[in-house]
């Protein structure tokens, strides 16, 4: 029974990174372009993982997906601010991984508390998504405030606000889908998957 729970474990896992690999590949799946910057979807993939895999595999899938962005930002770019903050693994990757262990945590923790397992899920990916958002844009604040005077247009002087802004207008509009998509796709899958081990 263990091993053909490793090897069930194990095909998910592929699949995840696959669907990972396919949503950084094909436009519109993973990102939807908006101005400088982009936005994602893809938190709602690495938390959907955690719920059904556990924390440490969510790390792992938001990490492959850290690497991939951070690959892209030389070769092919989701966005023109991409290519001078995405280069900084600590801001592509780091996010990432912080998704799937924000997401973990908060999951196991509501899971004990709540009765519906769908709510627990829900609020985790609000959160899962909010760590991605609030982190990346954090560490390009941290980074990236006292370099060049103009950076595509925005004026390191204002980019606090402006960052501040783009919180509202990707970060939580990011957060609302997955909190919404996110338990309508995991908590049916986690059942048919509790039944098959």
């Amino acid at each position: 029974m263990p091993k053909r729970n490793n090897t069930l474990r194990l095909n998910l896992l592929a699949m995840f990174i696959a669907i990972i690999i396919l949503q950084t590949s094909i436009p519109l799946i993973g990102y939807i372009p908006i101005g400088p910057l982009a936005i994602t979807i893809i938190p709602t993939t690495v938390v959907i993982a955690t719920v059904l895999l556990g924390t440490v595999d969510g790390a792992i899938i938001g990490g492959v997906w850290g690497i991939i962005t951070f690959i892209r930002a030389y070769i092919w770019p989701t966005s023109p601010l991409a290519t001078i903050v995405f280069v900084n693994p600590i801001i592509s990757v780091f996010p990432r991984i912080m998704i799937g262990l924000v997401a973990g945590w908060a999951y196991v923790a509501l899971k004990k508390r709540l009765k519906r397992q769908s709510v627990s899920i829900s609020i985790a990916a609000v959160l899962g998504s909010l760590t991605n958002t609030v982190l990346v844009l954090g560490l390009i604040y941290l980074f990236y405030k006292s370099k060049a005077p103009q950076l595509y247009q925005i004026n390191m002087e204002k980019l606090l606000p402006y960052l501040i802004g783009v919180v509202g207008t990707n970060g939580v509009p990011e957060a609302i889908f997955s909190g919404i998509v996110t338990p309508l796709i995991a908590t049916p899958l986690d059942r048919i998957i509790k039944r098959r081990t």
